[in-house]
């Protein structure tokens, strides 16, 4: 029993370091780099990849892929906003997904518990488009509101 208590106090003292290492944490990025145009539509499901980051404190989104990893369990804020190309056909369809499980659609905001890896993303619908210009419409954000 002393020995489990040595490695869980050893753990604890771990975890609680790496929560005082890791206390920010925050991105928001718009769709596209420069220019502008429309994304979609596609055949399957997109994973979006907003590629102009305006901040990326902790470094734990990733615009070569879209995807934001936890760097550390807490609870955490995502928001996005995507801009309709105005065409009656092709809407716009976004979805929230949390280690490939859908978590919303639609919406545009979401607080949600993260273990240390934990990956979550934003994916363009089948057969839907989003538009994009210089004044950059279509953004994804997130921020660490606390450890847990």
């Amino acid at each position: 029993i002393l020995t489990y208590l040595c490695s869980f106090l050893r753990n604890v003292k771990f975890m609680t370091f790496l929560s005082f290492l890791v206390k920010q944490v925050a991105f928001s990025a718009s769709l596209l780099a420069e220019g502008g145009g429309i994304t979609g539509p596609f055949n399957t499901h997109t994973t979006l990849v907003f590629k102009h980051l305006v901040t990326n404190i902790g470094n734990a989104y990733n615009p070569h892929t879209g995807i934001f990893t936890a760097p550390v369990r807490g609870a955490y804020h995502f928001e996005w906003y995507v801009c309709g190309p105005g065409d009656p056909v092709y809407g716009v369809a976004v979805v929230l997904f949390k280690n490939g499980e859908r978590i919303f659609q639609p919406s545009n905001g979401a607080s949600l518990h993260l273990e240390t890896g934990d990956q979550v993303f934003l994916c363009l619908w089948v057969s839907f488009k989003i538009y994009e210009n210089h004044f950059h419409h279509s953004t994804f954000s997130g921020h660490l509101l606390f450890t847990m």
